[in-house]
């Protein structure tokens, strides 16, 4: 049986999805199992922005990736720091995958894919759009709907918004 890969080296391909996952939404569960239909490894890797305050610590995000690909050998949760290409490069990525929601995702999203073409040209983007069902859903969104106390059942895994829930109980509005 060949790999999903199709790559005439017989190399697995390896795909890398960064982003921030805070929190990890339907949307982001739609293109990893999309990924794994060709790519043979996914790492899911959590950006570790000290410039942003997230909802959710870094452990905390990983650990709510791994209750969401159930432990699926296909992937692997990692948390990086600094420049997306120099994580890549030491895995050994070939593939990094990135999720538009609308036109106004790329502009912005070009800019960054151009910009790691030149520090690594070997690590190619994908863009990918998500499922007809999941195209309106945002991390951002997801915060905001749950902060005000609104249903966020169906954006998110029930465990993270469980989690949501109980954030927001602590917190002022």
């Amino acid at each position: 049986m060949s790999s999903p890969s199709g790559a005439a080296s017989g190399t697995p391909l390896l795909a890398l999805y960064a982003g921030s996952f805070d929190p990890i939404t339907n949307g982001h569960e739609d293109l990893i199992k999309r990924t794994l239909t060709f790519a043979d490894r996914l790492i899911v890797a959590v950006a570790n922005n000290m410039s942003k305050q997230p909802l959710f610590s870094v452990d905390e995000r990983l650990a709510f990736i791994h209750t969401v690909t159930q432990g699926d050998p296909r992937i692997e949760v990692r948390a990086f720091t600094g420049l997306l290409v120099n994580f890549a490069r030491d895995v050994g990525a070939r593939v990094n995958v990135r999720g538009l929601r609308a036109v106004s995702d790329f502009e912005y999203e070009f800019q960054i894919a151009l910009m790691n073409r030149h520090l690594h040209p070997e690590l190619e983007t994908v863009f990918m759009t998500p499922s007809l069902d999941t195209t309106y859903i945002s991390s951002s969104m997801v915060r905001e709907v749950a902060r005000f106390g609104g249903d966020v059942s169906g954006l998110v895994h029930p465990r993270v918004a469980a989690a949501l829930v109980e954030r927001y109980a602590q917190a002022p509005r």
